[in-house]
């Protein structure tokens, strides 16, 4: 086992109910952005990357999406009958990704500048961190609401609080999961434990980022993507 990571973990099982009628049919990774699927826009940031191994979890119209990665050479993790949610779903697939820390990339949505996940792992220190998530600040999110996620001290430790969204991205050791009772959990159960330690990272992200939660962010990302 190295303290380095050396997989991906795509979150891809999602019912994507806030797409209304758009997910009726199809999964939400594959609506497309600028005439691709939202998953190929997220298997674009772990070309740089010197992982060995990219698995996607599947709930929702697994089959479809399973049609579309495995010819990609994404492994899947099928989760059933009941969706596992984050947390549960990372468990379910470390048989795929092995024990060293891995990355998790959310699947709805853009970003704008350098590569999220290169940035973390250049800024990844096991030494200090269990867990390294890229954030980025209020003002360079597009089509998100509220007022953050997590706030920074000087030295990129995080807390609860306003001020950094969580951009779905992050390196994290997986060693905590096994401790959750609960089979469907959120990475939220981890991340504070990790922070009970002092251990809980952030990234600030230099560029901008677009949420594709909701059909009006579907633009919103494309006009991103057309200003770049």
């Amino acid at each position: 086992m190295t303290r380095h990571p050396d997989a991906v973990m795509l979150f891809a099982a999602g019912f994507g109910t806030r797409m209304g009628a758009l997910t009726k049919d199809r999964p939400k990774p594959l609506i497309e952005i600028a005439g691709r699927p939202l998953i190929d826009h997220a298997l674009d940031l772990t070309d740089d990357l010197p992982a060995d191994r990219v698995v996607a979890n599947l709930h929702y119209l697994p089959d479809q999406l399973a049609a579309h990665l495995t010819p990609k050479g994404v492994l899947t993790s099928l989760e059933e009958p009941e969706i596992l949610e984050t947390g549960g779903g990372l468990r379910a697939a470390l048989p795929l990704l092995g024990l060293d820390p891995v990355f998790t990339l959310n699947t709805d949505a853009i970003w704008s500048g350098p590569n999220p996940l290169t940035l973390l792992r250049k800024a990844w220190d096991p030494n200090r961190m269990d867990a390294l998530l890229m954030c980025v600040p209020i003002a360079q999110t597009i089509g998100h609401a509220g007022p953050g996620d997590f706030t920074a001290d000087a030295e990129g430790r995080i807390t609860r609080g306003p001020g950094l969204v969580y951009g779905g991205a992050q390196i994290i050791k997986t060693e905590g999961l096994a401790a959750i009772s609960e089979q469907a959990f959120s990475l939220n159960l981890l991340w504070d434990q990790i922070h009970k330690q002092g251990r809980l990272f952030a990234a600030t992200y230099p560029g901008r980022w677009c949420d594709v939660g909701r059909p009006e962010g579907i633009a919103l990302a494309e006009g991103l993507i057309a200003d770049v």
